[in-house]
């Protein structure tokens, strides 16, 4: 796996998601043109992310849509259920709970924690908020496998460092902030605030452009 680029990764995600949208439009064969063009790479890109795993077309045939997309379900994961649980119940963490394609790829939300005592043992989509003292304890009980941290920047070292020691292997981090992976445990950031950034750098040099034409 450490021989996988990242962005391989990140790619298979889009594939998926195009064979997806494929077979639930009753298309049954596709090819690495269709797929490079719809996410916007090369089919050379596209033909080298598939060959890390294995040979899965046929010169001139293409690939059939349904096998592409169950061999990427098995090489990502997502054949078996992965029980989810959220760290920090303010509005994001509401948001993600009654979020509705979770369960699409078997992520059940099986539980979330909060340390403020007028939200523990409130209910969200059916899950009880716990007190962020009982995650070891749930940990273990639930087999809680991924967790979504959405607890402020300053408290999101120490809460990621609970979870890995309390044998969480996953932790999606939406905090604003760098948090170094604890041991055992991967840790992807979503910074959505990293992204408008890029997005006004780039809008301001394209009026910058404009202006000087």
């Amino acid at each position: 796996m450490a021989s996988i680029p990242t962005a391989t990764v990140s790619r298979l995600v889009t594939y998926l998601r195009i064979l997806s949208q494929l077979d639930e439009a009753e298309v049954t064969r596709t090819s690495s043109e269709h797929l490079a063009g719809e996410a916007h790479v090369s089919a050379f890109q596209v033909r080298k992310d598939l060959a890390y795993f294995g040979k899965f077309g046929t010169r001139g045939a293409g690939y059939s849509v349904q096998t592409l997309r169950q061999e990427l379900m098995r090489i990502l994961g997502l054949t078996r259920p992965w029980n989810v649980a959220i760290v920090g119940m303010g509005r994001l963490g509401e948001a993600l709970a009654v979020y509705p394609n979770l369960a699409r790829y078997d992520f059940q939300l099986t539980s979330a924690f909060d340390v403020d005592p007028a939200k523990v043992g409130r209910e969200v989509n059916g899950v009880r908020i716990r007190h962020a003292d009982e995650i070891p304890a749930a940990v273990s009980d639930l087999k809680i496998d991924i967790a979504l941290l959405t607890v402020p920047s300053e408290a999101a070292q120490d809460a990621a460092n609970a979870l890995a020691a309390a044998g969480v292997t996953g932790i999606l981090n939406f905090a604003p902030t760098v948090i170094d992976a604890p041991p055992g445990a991967y840790v992807e950031p979503v910074d959505f605030l990293a992204g408008l950034k890029r997005l006004s750098f780039y809008i301001q040099r394209s009026k910058a452009k404009e202006a000087t034409t």
